[in-house]
């Protein structure tokens, strides 16, 4: 299962397949498993921001 995150500040959707590069997050990370100091890419949104998207 491919379980994705939306920021719900800003709408950016974290995929675990894809990681996050700049973000130094590897792909195949699982969004319970980010480091605590992670924060989305496109508004610095901390990752209590973030839902597990239902689709």
């Amino acid at each position: 299962m491919n379980d994705r995150y939306v920021c719900l500040l800003c709408g950016y959707t974290y995929d675990p397949k894809r990681g996050d590069a700049k973000g130094g997050i590897a792909p195949g990370t699982p969004g319970d498993k980010l480091p605590p100091e992670w924060t989305c890419p496109v508004c610095n949104g901390p990752q209590r921001n973030f839902a597990k998207r239902d689709d």
